[in-house]
């Protein structure tokens, strides 16, 4: 059953993005992305959000406007012809378009908006100085409401009964395809949307990755630690019809997606047992994420937490194994994970700025070997005041069907 967000929760969602705004110097934003629209106004409908750093937000919609009105939570208008735009934005914001001092500073989601729809506007809203402000937009829903935390944890909650659906129903000889199947029913009948949304350019992503020995081992496009076989080539990511064989890891790597938000967690199977190297692994990776867990609380840096990570793969030998393997390794230990799979902060390089309570990150140690298979865990965690606490549910120890 679908649960809305309280009414103060759209106004709260706004006043953080606008004092962003007004911090970093921008007199309003343009938001175009789906996700970015469902965040600030309660609808997905085609138009854009004009958020100004101080007064009223207007979503212009282009279609369906009768739908838009009925669920948006904030003034919602008709989005005219588009060539017409910048002045109904001028007519609707004149304080800011008839200042002869200087053009407004528009942010806009660039990392996402098509290039071709940036040089409409720009034609469009000439009176302008467009900037990217995809980063406030994403620092903002980087830390989670008490309503977001609870919609993660429903998805939690389906996706452990989804695995034990389908951990019941696992046999030597079922393909891949298979068992995803029975894991999906299970989840779809729980109210999981059918897909997870990822902001990555070209990336995309089922309901997850479910891949056996050397399957799960295949490079792919796909920017994670695991991508699987796939289909076919127009599918080259996650289950594919291979049978699953005896004593070859099972990497059951899994989302689930309630009301637009996303838990994600990964758990190993084996029907019969690993070899000892492969076992060896699986150890090293629920020890990162013990040690992990301990640092994991406000303060800390992902850069930090992702170069711990690194040297304890480093010190049991598996370097060249972790998250991948080669020149397909990926470089992150984790993700922050909500309205999106690839939310902020990642814990990798170059992200320097400190946990905060109230973020959730997915933290997903692995190990590949070509020719055998994959193996870790992933679980997905919440920031407390004073530490971490997870969200997933599933328990953690290696799956083994007799």
């Amino acid at each position: 059953m679908h649960i809305s967000p309280p009414q103060e929760e759209w106004l709260n969602r706004r006043l953080r993005m606008q004092r962003k705004l007004a911090e970093g110097g921008f007199d309003a934003c343009l938001i175009s992305q789906n996700v970015g629209l469902y965040y600030f106004t309660g609808s997905m409908q085609t138009g854009y959000l004009f958020m100004p750093a101080v007064g009223e937000p207007v979503y212009y919609v282009r279609r369906s406007i009768i739908r838009a009105k009925s669920e948006s939570k904030v003034r919602t208008e008709e989005l005219g012809s588009f060539r017409n735009f910048g002045e109904q934005l001028s007519s609707d914001y004149s304080i800011l378009f008839d200042s002869s001092d200087r053009a407004p500073i528009i942010g806009a989601d660039l990392d996402v908006m098509p290039a071709q729809l940036y040089l409409r506007l720009t034609e469009s809203i000439p009176l302008a100085q467009w900037k990217d402000a995809s980063a406030l937009l994403r620092e903002v829903r980087s830390v989670k409401s008490a309503y977001e935390i609870e919609r993660i944890s429903r998805s939690a909650e389906v996706a452990a009964e989804a695995l034990e659906a389908g951990l019941a129903s696992l046999k030597e000889g079922m393909t891949e395809l298979e068992l995803i199947s029975v894991i999906e029913k299970s989840m779809r009948s729980q109210g999981h949307i059918g897909l997870m949304r990822m902001r990555g350019y070209n990336q995309e992503i089922m309901t997850g990755v479910i891949s056996a020995g050397d399957a799960a081992a295949e490079p792919t496009y796909f920017d994670g630690p695991a991508g699987g076989r796939g289909l076919s080539p127009a599918a080259p990511q996650s289950v594919s019809t291979r049978p699953i064989g005896r004593n070859e890891p099972i990497l059951i790597d899994i989302g689930c997606c309630v009301d637009g938000y996303t838990i994600d967690q990964t758990r190993t199977a084996v029907i019969g047992e690993l070899t000892s190297e492969l076992q060896a692994a699986y150890d090293c990776a629920e020890s990162i994420v013990r040690s992990i867990e301990m640092y994991l609380r406000p303060g800390a840096t992902p850069e930090q937490l992702y170069a711990h990570a690194l040297e304890m793969a480093k010190v049991a030998g598996l370097s060249d194994h972790f998250m991948g393997f080669g020149r397909d390794q990926v470089k992150f230990l984790g993700h922050g994970i909500g309205l999106e799979i690839d939310e902020w902060p990642v814990l990798a390089r170059g992200f320097n700025e400190p946990l905060e309570e109230g973020m959730t990150l997915a933290i997903e140690p692995k190990f590949t070997f070509p020719g055998l298979g994959v193996v870790g865990l992933e679980n997905t965690y919440l920031i407390t005041e004073t530490g971490c606490k997870a969200l997933t549910l599933s328990p953690e120890s290696i799956y083994v069907i007799k």
